[in-house]
This record gives C-alpha cells, sequence and structure tokens, in this order.
C-alpha cells in the first residue's frame, strides 16, 4: 500500500471516537486487518481501539474507500460497538 489520503476526520464527543474516511491506493484489496494496522500506524494508536466499518472500491480501480473509527480506549469501544451473536446449541433432546 502506497498513500492514503484522508478525506473526513470528524471528532464525535458523544460516543468518544474519531469517524474517519480515507482512500487507499494499492495493487490489491487491502482487507480489514491490514487498513487497521495502517490505520494505527498512521494515527499512532492501538489496533484494537480500530473498528473498520468498510472497505469499497470500484470494479478495475486501484483506489479504496475506507470508512474506520477510532475509540479513545477499550472501555468505550465495548460500550459503544454491537456485541457478537451467540448460537444456540441444542443438544435435541436426546437423553
Amino acid at each position: 500500500m502506497e498513500k492514503a489520503n484522508l478525506l473526513r476526520d470528524f471528532r464525535n464527543n458523544l460516543l468518544k471516537r474519531r469517524e474517519i474516511k480515507l482512500v487507499f491506493t494499492s495493487e490489491k484489496n487491502p482487507g480489514f486487518d491490514f487498513s487497521a494496522e495502517k490505520i494505527a500506524s498512521q494515527f499512532k494508536t492501538d489496533k484494537d481501539l480500530i473498528v473498520i466499518r468498510n472497505v469499497k472500491s470500484k470494479f478495475g480501480r486501484d483506489t479504496f474507500l475506507v470508512d474506520a473509527f477510532v475509540y479513545d480506549s477499550k472501555k468505550d469501544k465495548e460500550r459503544v460497538e454491537p456485541k457478537p451473536k451467540i448460537k444456540k446449541t441444542t443438544d435435541g433432546g436426546a437423553k
């Protein structure tokens, strides 16, 4: 990944996070993990405080639009972000 241009940097004080929109120029799709690493290095923060919302591109282009949230602390992230749903297991009633 060569470049990352910042399009929008909005500070949301209510949710204690920065809402950023970046354009990456890359040969291949950067993916969520790689994008989070690059954002963490650019904004000098921990990778665990970053939530990547989406990575978009158009066919045949080498630019990728990345929407991300950078939280102030782990506690703020856990308070705001939805919890993953846990699948219920059924034993089928066989005893």
